[in-house]
């Protein structure tokens, strides 16, 4: 894609390139039948959702797992998703602007919390990956937060200028990154907050992808 001097996107994956919210809130709810915890809607998921995602369980359940509770629903939420995310797809109009940003002669990535081995070959699976410099996954224990290992990210992109680099995810977490790393962010309503829970941030807030290209056209000029 040659060199990388102008206007970069990180994209997230999961509620954001990746429609996998129905897969989500399955995962989440088998991971509490586990413990005998009462079902989420979509709604209260998307209201309450924040990263670490134990903290997200604390809101949940009134107080943090133990951690013995926590590999327990970490491994049932993952053996769940793994199962069901095969009904998944890309958000409309994915593929379309991936190849509008790239033929537009700009560059980007992905970087996600989904593990590393699970994404890759996910993203290949899709046709897209050609389209990325790099697609970066979680590599370590789940349950973290994006700001290091959007450092890490960057780093190995190499030659990506921060202030011309748009983050574009479905997650408060998404925004704290950018800003850990000098980046701009903006955040799309298709995934796993809600736009009040979004807004609070003070980053851009959009409900379609491509209003969310758009945007990220204008921050990075």
């Amino acid at each position: 894609m040659g060199m990388k001097t102008g206007a970069h996107i990180v994209w997230d994956w999961n509620g954001t390139l990746f429609h996998d919210l129905d897969a989500i809130i399955g995962a989440t709810n088998a991971a509490f039948a586990e413990l005998g915890l009462t079902p989420i809607t979509l709604e209260q998921y998307r209201e309450l959702y924040c990263v670490p995602v134990p903290k997200f369980y604390e809101r949940l359940m009134g107080r943090l797992p133990t951690d013995t509770e926590w590999e327990v629903m970490d491994e049932i939420f993952h053996r769940y998703y793994t199962e069901h995310r095969v009904r998944c797809g890309l958000a409309d109009g994915v593929t379309e602007l991936l190849t509008g940003w790239r033929s537009a002669g700009h560059s980007q990535s992905i970087l996600s919390m989904y593990g590393h081995e699970d994404l890759v070959p996910l993203v290949r699976a899709f046709g897209i990956e050609t389209h990325f410099l790099r697609v970066d996954g979680r590599t370590g224990p789940s349950g973290g937060s994006k700001a290091e290992h959007m450092v890490r990210h960057l780093g190995a992109l190499g030659g990506v200028d921060p202030e011309r680099t748009v983050v574009i995810g479905d997650a408060a977490d998404d925004a704290l990154a950018a800003r850990h790393v000098g980046a701009r962010a903006v955040l799309y309503t298709g995934g796993s907050h809600s736009r009040a829970s979004l807004e609070v941030v003070g980053v851009p807030v959009v409900d379609t992808l491509a209003e969310a290209v758009a945007e990220a056209e204008r921050l990075a000029a």
